[in-house]
């Protein structure tokens, strides 16, 4: 099963800098970077802090792409 990032869209709606935002999630700004750009997947712990800071459902971030 694949998934789609939606973090760069939500970022650039939100005018959020990833940089402040790998802080507020305490991840490492190449981690974030590697989850933005879909290259890894985050554990359940990472994907619920994630959407827990943002105000949103894991399922608004990730979603299966059916491609």
């Amino acid at each position: 099963m694949k998934f789609k990032c939606r973090l760069r869209i939500i970022f650039a709606e939100r005018e959020i800098k990833q940089k402040e935002f790998a802080k507020l999630v305490g991840l490492s700004q190449s981690t974030l970077s590697t989850l933005v750009n879909g290259a890894n997947l985050p554990t359940f712990t990472t994907a619920f802090r994630i959407a827990k800071e943002l105000n949103i459902h894991i399922e608004d971030i990730w979603i299966e792409d059916d491609k």
